[in-house]
């Protein structure tokens, strides 16, 4: 047991309504372990929980993901001991707390060479450019994929992923500060601009024909563009909502597009079974010490600030990753 505080909120609502509360963490319980939290990662998908967009029983714990050391296991864990380092970044929202009992099945032991700040950082995000990129895209070389929101969380590692693969990447971004970052990162082409242009200037970049698939992590305002942007049979993955959600779908629309595929993904699905979630882990790990990878840690706040980093999140006022430490 342990003296632990977290955020919570008792209300959906914009960045102030997030709280503190002081609690005890109880001993874990048979195939637990409980964590000292050392760094935890900023994910858009904590804004949705805070506003309501994707719904909760209130009050709500906050927080996708978190690193730290294991100081206490349950009865049944084995291969996880007191002094191990691990992270999460899958099952119940909580991980914006100094402390927290997790399944030992649902977590991740860390290499020697990724620290806990690392692994906040990119697990979540790491996690879903894998599965997206590997499992939902199925990219292949000699393939072309257009990537929105190219120097954000994900972006900016489903970027780097992809040009591995040997895929032409078109990035796509709010600024050219940020356009070139996905540049860096391995864009063959990194563009700027309205969406409305964006389609005409993806087709000219593949001969006409469009992009194999989309990655779209900014939903409502990308929509369209996304679309028109794809080849025949294209995939368009819009697994985020950063502008809003996407309206009511057109089904034809798919068909005048030239027979296109859309999936909602969601990272949750890919890992549903322990063998998945070590499988994604040990890929990113494995991208990470090949240094394709890069944790590009940008912005650093206490977790008693979170608030602040909510807000600066939602003003796309960040690049790459943020962590909470608390």
């Amino acid at each position: 047991m342990a003296d632990a505080w977290r955020l919570i909120i008792r209300a959906h609502g914009g960045p102030e309504v997030i709280e503190r509360e002081d609690f005890q963490t109880g001993d874990p319980g048979p195939g637990e372990i409980l964590i000292a939290h050392e760094a935890i990662g900023l994910n858009f998908i904590d804004t949705y929980v805070r506003s309501g967009l994707y719904p909760s029983p209130l009050p709500a714990a906050l927080g996708a993901e978190a690193a730290g050391t294991v100081i206490a296991v349950g009865p049944g864990v084995t291969g996880i001991a007191p002094g191990d380092r691990v992270a999460h970044a899958l099952g119940a929202h909580g991980s914006y707390a100094t402390h927290r009992l997790m399944p030992a099945n649902r977590v991740l032991k860390l290499p020697d060479a990724i620290s806990c700040e690392t692994a906040a950082a990119t697990l979540l995000k790491g996690m879903t450019a894998a599965f997206l990129a590997e499992d939902c895209g199925r990219m292949e070389s000699g393939q072309a994929a257009l990537v929105h929101a190219a120097a954000g969380g994900v972006g900016s590692i489903l970027v780097p992923w992809l040009a591995s693969l040997g895929v032409t990447v078109i990035a796509h971004s709010g600024s050219e500060e940020k356009a070139a970052l996905a540049r860096a990162a391995g864009a063959a082409h990194s563009l700027t601009g309205p969406y409305e242009a964006l389609a005409e200037q993806v087709r000219g970049l593949t001969d006409g024909e469009g992009v194999h698939v989309v990655f779209d992590g900014v939903g409502k305002a990308s929509w369209d563009a996304s679309l028109a942007s794809l080849r025949i049979r294209g995939l368009l993955a819009t697994y985020g909502n950063a502008s809003g959600p996407v309206p009511p779908i057109d089904v034809l629309s798919l068909s005048r597009g030239g027979s296109l595929f859309v999936t909602r993904p969601t990272l949750y699905d890919y890992a549903r079974e322990d063998a998945d979630l070590q499988r994604l882990g040990a890929r990113l790990f494995d991208q990470i010490a090949k240094g394709v990878v890069k944790a590009d840690i940008n912005q650093r706040f206490a977790l008693a600030d979170a608030a602040d980093a909510h807000r600066a999140l939602e003003a796309r006022q960040t690049t790459g990753s943020t962590v909470l430490i608390p």
